[in-house]
């Protein structure tokens, strides 16, 4: 099994939702596509199981309680899991910091470092938002070797720290277990009765568009097809799924057993300008 950071047990959930939003930009993030995907969640549901967290708006969204939330990018999850148990602390380290570009490229070279591995999660997590905040469109990429490398953004008066929000997105996250895991492995743990919502790396539309990964591993068509499989196993278990992907053909012909939908969505990021705007893409389920 994979890291699994768990909710502590003195933790406390109200159960009034509170009003929050993604505390992170980040590629293939579902702010924009809210609306379609929220009409499309199950009335009732038991768990709620989201495998690719990514900026994980749609948890935001509807915070259910008894949520799984994962993601193979570890920084991501060290974030989450800070933002969750010591906001104060994220809080003010992230105030600390200077928006001047030195500092920026300190802070980015840092996972080059060997101490980088000894960082706290608190560490970890102002420093990703930090970066996040800071760099070019808010585009987080990393090499080969899993680097952080994208330029500074150069903004006029970026909010570096948006310390409401943060408190906010840590009492909807309260309730909530994060793990570092393989969908595989995540969705090893749901059942009859759960939902889960899954948002992949997308299927490319052709050999030019796939964004510059966000993981230091790539998702070719072979985890496509895994996906599916572990899609055609969560139906076999009476869990209702819901996925996003891009409308390439090879996604038609995956999901041909299940309900498939279009719908226009819009790019936010993009490192070419030109290349934002609006897109198809799909929305898969196995139920109605």
């Amino acid at each position: 099994m994979g890291q699994a950071l768990r909710r502590p047990e003195d933790s406390e959930q109200s159960d009034t939702p509170v009003t929050c939003r993604p505390f992170l930009k980040w590629a293939g993030g579902k702010g924009r596509l809210i609306p379609e995907l929220s009409r499309r969640i199950p009335s009732n549901f038991e768990r709620y199981f989201e495998p690719f967290a990514g900026s994980a708006a749609l948890f935001f969204h509807l915070q259910p309680h008894h949520t799984f939330l994962s993601d193979l990018n570890p920084e991501l999850i060290a974030t989450f899991a800070a933002v969750r148990d010591k906001v104060g602390e994220v809080i003010k380290l992230l105030k600390s910091y200077p928006y001047e570009s030195a500092f920026y490229y300190k802070m980015r070279a840092s996972d080059r470092e060997p101490g980088f591995a000894h960082w706290s999660p608190v560490r970890r997590a102002a420093r990703l938002i930090y970066l996040n905040k800071s760099c070019y469109n808010g585009l987080y990429r990393v090499n080969s070797h899993g680097h952080f490398n994208t330029p500074f953004g150069r903004y006029e008066n970026p909010t570096i720290c948006d310390a409401d929000n943060l408190r906010a997105c840590s009492q909807a996250l309260q309730s909530t277990e994060i793990h570092c895991e393989t969908f595989q492995q995540v969705l090893a743990h749901a059942g009859a009765g759960d939902f889960v919502y899954l948002d992949p790396p997308y299927m490319p539309l052709s050999s030019t568009s796939s964004f510059t990964s966000y993981y230091r591993d790539s998702f070719g068509k072979d985890m496509q097809v895994q996906l599916r499989d572990a899609c055609v196993e969560l139906d076999r278990k009476n869990v209702k799924f819901m996925l996003s992907n891009s409308s390439a053909p090879e996604i038609f012909e995956l999901y041909a057993a299940f309900k498939i939908e279009t719908v226009e969505a819009s790019r936010a990021i993009n490192s070419v300008a030109a290349k934002r705007g609006k897109i198809n893409e799909v929305i898969v389920r196995n139920y109605t």
